[in-house]
C-alpha cells in the first residue's frame, strides 16, 4: 500500500512539476528574449535547478534520517548564518529587501531552505521539550526565534509567516500541554497586528486587498491585471503562449503571479486541474504520514505537506485577490531555483522518513512499546 501510495504522489508532484516548466516558459519567454537574448532563459535555469534538486534529494532520500535530525541543530545554525550574510556585502538588495545572496554571478535565497531547517528544528525542540532544563529550553528556542527575527528585518514576512505558521503547526501535533499552545497562539495574534501596523508598506498592502481600485495605478495595479487575467481566460483559456498579461502588464509573471498567466492561458478548467493536483499532494502526503510507526516521523512527513500545500493555497489566495499580497510564490510552479531545490530537498527528506530503517522513537515511545510487548507477554 505504501509503494503505491509513494507512486502516485511522484507522478502527482511530477506533473505539477510539468506545468510549473510549461508555464515558467510561456510566462517569461517574452522578457527573456527581450532581456536576455534567449527565449530559453529562464526555463532552461529552471531545468538545471529541477536536476540539481532532485539529484540532491535522490541522494538524501536514501540516508538515514536519524543523522539529519540528530544533527538539524547545527544545520540549522549553517541556514541561520546564511541567513543573516544576506545583510552583508554579499547580499543582493532587490526592492528595499535583502533576501538574496550573490555567489560568482548566481543568486540564492537562504529563506526558502531556513523554513525547512526550522521546521525539522522545531519536531526535535519539542520532541525534546520535557527533557531540557529552564536554561535549555531557552538556548534551544533561538533555532526558531532568531532566524523569525531576521525574516522580519530584511523583510520577508511571506516566509516569516510560513515558517510561523509551521513551527505552530509542529507544536500543535507535539504532546506539550493545549493550554500553553492556545495561549502563544493569542499573543502572536496580537504582535501579529503590531507586525502589520507597524510598517505602512504592509498598511498599503491590506488597503490594498479591500479595494485596489482606490489607487489602480499604484499600489493596486498588480491585483487589477490579475483579476483580468482570469477574466481573459473564461472558461478553456486563450491557449498556452497567448496571455496577454506576461507583456509586461503583470509584474512578476513567472514568479509569485504565475498562476494568474495560468488561469489566462488555460482558463478556468486549468486552474481547476492545478487546484486538484494541489489538494491530491496534501491527500496523498497526509495519508504517506500516517502509514509510519514513529510520531517523529510523522509529524515531519507532515509539516513538510503542509508547508508546501499551505503556501500553495496562500499563493492563490492572493493572485485571486482572496488574501493580501504577501510575496510568497507558487510552490513547483513559480521561476525560482532556491524555492524548487528546497522543496525538492524537503521531499528527499520526506522520502527518507517513509524508510523502515529511519524511524526514529523517541524515549517515550520506547518505553511505551517494551510496556506493551511487556503486558502481551504476561
Amino acid at each position: 500500500m505504501t509503494d503505491k501510495l509513494k507512486k502516485y504522489f511522484l507522478y502527482n508532484t511530477s506533473l505539477i512539476i510539468f506545468v510549473g516548466l510549461v508555464m515558467v516558459w510561456s510566462a517569461s519567454w517574452i522578457k527573456a528574449k527581450e532581456d536576455m537574448g534567449s527565449s530559453l532563459h529562464f526555463v532552461s535555469k529552471q531545468i538545471i535547478f529541477l536536476f540539481l534538486g532532485s539529484g540532491i534529494a535522490f541522494g538524501i532520500s536514501k540516508t538515514k534520517l536519524g543523522f539529519w535530525y540528530k544533527n538539524i541543530y547545527k544545520i540549522n545554525m549553517v541556514s541561520i548564518s546564511l541567513l543573516a550574510l544576506t545583510f552583508t556585502p554579499l547580499g543582493l538588495q532587490i526592492k528595499g529587501s535583502h533576501r538574496w545572496l550573490n555567489f560568482a554571478g548566481f543568486s540564492l535565497q537562504p529563506g526558502e531552505f531556513v523554513k525547512y531547517t526550522v521546521m525539522m528544528s522545531a519536531v526535535y525542540y519539542f520532541s525534546n521539550f520535557n527533557k531540557y532544563n529552564k536554561n535549555d529550553k531557552l538556548i534551544y528556542s533561538l533555532n526558531m526565534i532568531v532566524p523569525l527575527i531576521i525574516l522580519l528585518l530584511q523583510p520577508d514576512f511571506g516566509t516569516f509567516s510560513i515558517t510561523a505558521i509551521l513551527i505552530a503547526f509542529i507544536w500543535f501535533l507535539s504532546d506539550l500541554p493545549r493550554k500553553y499552545f492556545y495561549s502563544a497562539m493569542g499573543i502572536s495574534l496580537v504582535s501579529g497586528f503590531g507586525l502589520l501596523v507597524a510598517a505602512p508598506y504592509r498598511v498599503r498592502r491590506l488597503m490594498t486587498f479591500l479595494d485596489p481600485w482606490a489607487d489602480p495605478q499604484g499600489s493596486g495595479f498588480q491585483i487589477i491585471q490579475s483579476y483580468l487575467a482570469f477574466a481573459n481566460g473564461h472558461i478553456f483559456g486563450k491557449g498556452i503562449g497567448n496571455s496577454n498579461e506576461k507583456l509586461y502588464y503583470l509584474p512578476e509573471a513567472y514568479n509569485d503571479f504565475i498562476f494568474s498567466v495560468l488561469g489566462e492561458e488555460l482558463g478556468f478548467i486549468g486552474v481547476i486541474f492545478v487546484v486538484l493536483f494541489y489538494m491530491v499532494f496534501i491527500l496523498l502526503g497526509f495519508k504517506l504520514a500516517l502509514t509510519v510507526k514513529s510520531k517523529i516521523n510523522t509529524q515531519l512527513i507532515a509539516a513538510i505537506i503542509f508547508g508546501i500545500g499551505f503556501q500553495a493555497f496562500l499563493n492563490m489566495g492572493v493572485v485571486l485577490g482572496l488574501l493580501p499580497t504577501k510575496g510568497l510564490n507558487l510552490p513547483f510552479i513559480s521561476y525560482g531555483g532556491s524555492s524548487l531545490v528546497a522543496n525538492l530537498i524537503a521531499l528527499g527528506v520526506m522520502f527518507a522518513a517513509l524508510t523502515p530503517k529511519s524511524q526514529i522513537y523517541d524515549s517515550d515511545e520506547v518505553n511505551r512499546t517494551f510496556q506493551y510487548a511487556g503486558t502481551l507477554g504476561n
